[in-house]
């Protein structure tokens, strides 16, 4: 086993690789380095012509986008310059190169088009700074903050602490970062991201550009379909956010970036501390789940931890098909015989400990899931497999009505469609008294943005009864508020005596426009994941293929 170093040579001008010129000041900046092996296990197949892990995965899409003089890094969708192309090319290239010269990519204009990402009504941080304040004299402000940051003057400041309702009834702690922290945070991420995304294995879809949730129950759904999986592992990483050591944290990015003023700015945030209720407390661990760089963070955190790892694994210790997905810490693993299932459980609890981390023992559940567990459970007489969440949706296991073979279904979590009209019942006492027709344009919004998310094959059933709840909802608010009007409340609700605003007329009645589009399960198999098949045919899913 190497040492836990980092080792730069000059090549001689007869070796493989980059030529470099003897004379530069920087000749062992792009040498290709030995990777960390006592951290990362990078063992490469035995076998004569098998091709590595990158190449079984495949990525149509990154080398797609190196021939394009844009591309887009982050999610919010802006092309970056031809230096950023030129690091991502590298990266791909020279797969252990450590980059030394990276914070010059931050200029003026990548702020400028950073600070044009980020959410316009996102609450402020400690400064108090919204997006529309900072926007006055913004390219003062941009000047004065690229200057501070490149002099080492900045300094980034605590987030502030706020607390959002879970599914489950408990609260979720977040972190509001400060505007300029934000900007800061977008622009370096914007940088990593051109070596990450090279970096990153194809069943990791959490906060990636180009990537969606619906792609990874895509992938999931169709791996189950197509592989023989009989077991399910659901598992759950506790207070990941939280609990991310920051010593790994740098260490791990040390991996790929060799610059020090990049690492000392990502150092200052995770040490920045958290301000809540006007009182700053120290952050030994964790990150700030909310902040802009941090889901870039534990992207590369879980890279090193797991993805690196469960993929050595799969190849070369499991005797059956086994298929991952991972979106940020939800982990979803299928196998095919349940002893690599039970093994991977145990060696994955002390590979999580290693590292700061542990399962969640009550969220964490193997199961009996799949085609074959489905046939074996009747046989046995056991029952139905029993179902699993992943992203807000239910899976069970079932049959296609024309010709009765398996396929996974999917129905949205009762949980979360009893949290989201919660939500909207709270909302719609809250404007009670405003007119039926703003609330009604209101209510439209958030329905449609439920359906964008939640309209998938199979799960039209659950989309019809969200809407006759919120239609009852509605109707119960309207009718409370006639009752006002009839008790002498006309000046608090403005329906209009001559009958222009009627109960009827507020109600959402079935319009084709207010019906989901539901994307057809034979289109879903076709997209799902043909950006890690070159191209191909998707009906392979590359995450379900053991090499």
């Amino acid at each position: 086993m190497d040492e836990n170093r980092e080792i730069s040579n000059t090549p001689s001008a007869a070796s493989e690789g980059r030529s470099v010129k003897a004379d530069s000041r920087t000749t062992d900046v792009y040498v290709s380095e030995k990777s960390d092996c006592a951290v990362v296990p990078v063992n490469q197949p035995n076998k004569g012509g098998q091709l590595p892990a990158e190449a079984g995965e495949g990525r149509a899409q990154m080398e797609e986008n190196i021939d394009q003089p844009h591309m887009l890094p982050t999610q919010c969708g802006k092309g970056v310059s031809q230096g950023l192309d030129g690091v991502r090319k590298a990266a791909k290239e020279r797969r252990q190169e450590r980059f030394t010269a990276l914070l010059h990519h931050l200029s003026v204009d990548l702020l400028r088009d950073s600070f044009h990402a980020l959410k316009r009504q996102a609450s402020p941080g400690v400064d108090g700074v919204t997006w529309q304040e900072y926007e006055t004299g913004l390219e003062d402000r941009l000047v004065d903050l690229h200057s501070r940051v490149h002099r080492g003057a900045y300094r980034a400041q605590p987030s502030r602490r706020v607390y959002i309702p879970k599914a489950d009834g408990r609260q979720r702690p977040l972190g509001i970062a400060a505007l300029e922290d934000k900007i800061v945070q977008q622009a370096v991420m914007t940088i990593l991201n051109q070596i990450y995304e090279v970096d990153f294995k194809g069943f990791s879809y959490g906060f990636r550009p180009g990537r969606s949730p619906h792609r990874a129950l895509d992938a999931l759904a169709v791996g189950m379909e197509r592989k023989k999986v009989n077991w399910v592992l659901d598992a759950d990483i506790r207070g990941f956010f939280d609990n991310m050591s920051h010593e790994w944290t740098v260490k791990f990015i040390e991996h790929r970036v060799a610059d020090r003023r990049i690492l000392r700015v990502i150092q200052k945030w995770l040490k920045a501390g958290v301000s809540e209720d006007g009182q700053w407390s120290e952050t030994k661990q964790g990150t700030p789940q909310g902040a802009v760089i941090s889901p870039l963070l534990a992207n590369v955190y879980l890279h090193y931890v797991f993805d690196l790892w469960v993929d050595v694994w799969r190849r070369k210790v499991a005797k059956g098909d086994v298929i991952v997905v991972r979106y940020a810490d939800d982990l979803v693993l299928g196998f095919q015989l349940k002893a690599d299932a039970t093994r991977f459980l145990q060696e994955f609890k002390e590979r999580l400990a290693q590292f700061t981390l542990e399962l969640h023992p009550d969220k964490t559940r193997l199961i009996e899931f799949g085609r074959y567990a489905a046939r074996d459970r009747q046989q046995r007489g056991a029952g139905k497999p029993e179902t699993f969440n992943f992203l807000g949706f239910t899976h069970y296991c079932g049959r296609r009505h024309k010709t009765d073979t398996y396929t996974v279904g999917r129905l949205t979590a009762k949980t979360r469609m009893a949290a989201k009209l919660k939500a909207i019942k709270i909302e719609l006492r809250r404007r009670m008294h405003a007119r039926p027709s703003d609330v009604g344009a209101w209510l439209r919004k958030v329905v449609n943005g439920y359906y964008q998310y939640h309209a998938v094959p199979g799960n039209i059933r659950s989309l019809r009864t969200f809407r006759r709840r919120v239609n009852q909802l509605w109707r119960s608010v309207l009718l409370a508020a006639v009752n006002g009007l009839e008790k002498g409340g006309s000046n608090l609700f403005p329906f209009s005596k001559d009958g222009s605003h009627t109960l009827e007329s507020c109600i959402l009645t079935p319009m084709h426009a207010f019906t989901p589009l539901i994307l057809h399960k034979s289109r879903m198999r076709k997209r799902a994941r043909t950006d890690l098949r070159r191209g191909r045919s998707a009906m392979i899913v590359p995450t379900a293929t053991r090499t």
